[in-house]
């Protein structure tokens, strides 16, 4: 009903229509920005003016071809925080753009609903590429054959329970050591490794909400060493609690001994390598065709 009133109103030829966007972070904050001169309010969302946040001319395509445009703005500290992009809380949030009678928001039409993709920053400003939801159709899909297992730990195919208190624990921080590696109580995981390729959770201080992927657990002295493949895009303080969460190399052997969840596997441990496929049959070998696994 308010996309017909807008459309009425269009055809007026005198219009106040302006732009409205709401962007959604995967921790549930949500923000409203406008190019219109004074806030608007709709949908239990404030919409703020004077943010410094603007669009770009959306491209729309028939069929299923991606639509792209970009927002472009200035850091502010009471819309979107150059801290907060640097730490990545706005990867992959929700974007949806609104074209809106702003003496009557009632009358107002959803024209872009997608996600942020690249984001790039440089002299105090931000530009954010925002993909539309067709995007999702450009990444693969299926199920791959091969050896390791294609599931994630404590998926739905999975179906493993990473909150076990025997495969995580909640450490505070209590130093770093030269290489940047963060340092906690060894705690009740005597296992070097058990968190390898695993997941780190801050739970508590500045980085609050920020998870990293572990590339190596090691214990020393009393201590465990974490290392992350990359950084949290914000610094971890002394004290701040961290959930840790075990890690799997995707092998069957793993999937049985240490998570005791072979009925889950989701690999094919016998199917043959490069190395069969490019065998021949020799007089001393057994060749009736049989299981190569017995």
């Amino acid at each position: 009903m308010g996309a017909e009133q807008l459309y009425a109103h269009l055809q007026t030829g005198a219009t106040t229509v302006c732009r409205a966007w709401s962007v959604t972070r995967r921790d549930g904050t949500v923000l409203g920005f406008t190019d219109h001169d004074r806030d608007l309010t709709f949908d239990g969302i404030i919409f703020k003016a004077q943010t410094g946040l603007t669009a770009r001319v959306l491209q729309q395509q028939s069929g299923l071809s991606v639509d792209n445009t970009e927002a472009i703005g200035g850091f502010s500290d009471d819309a979107i925080r150059e801290e907060d992009l640097a730490a990545g809380r706005y990867d992959g949030a929700r974007v949806q753009a609104w074209v809106v009678n702003w003496s009557a928001p009632g009358q107002r039409a959803l024209q872009f609903r997608g996600k942020m993709g690249e984001i790039t920053r440089v002299d105090g400003r931000f530009t954010a590429e925002l993909r539309s939801l067709s995007d999702d159709l450009n990444q693969p899909r299926g199920r791959a054959y091969h050896r390791d297992c294609a599931a994630i730990l404590g998926d739905d195919q999975c179906k493993f329970d990473l909150n076990n208190s025997a495969y995580s624990g909640s450490f505070p921080l209590i130093g770093h050591d030269p290489l940047g590696r963060l340092i906690f109580d060894a705690g009740a995981f005597a296992e070097p490794g058990w968190f390898g390729r695993g997941t780190l959770i801050v739970q508590s201080g500045p980085a609050s909400g920020l998870s990293g992927i572990i590339k190596q657990d090691l214990l020393a002295q009393g201590q465990r060493l974490i290392e992350l493949w990359d950084g949290l895009g914000q610094p971890l303080q002394i004290g701040d609690l961290v959930l840790l969460r075990a890690g799997c190399d995707k092998r069957a052997a793993t999937c049985q001994t240490k998570f005791n969840n072979f009925l889950n596997f989701r690999g094919f441990p016998h199917i043959p390598g490069e190395d069969w496929l490019m065998s021949y049959p020799v007089s001393s070998q057994r060749n009736d065709g049989g299981s190569l696994f017995k």
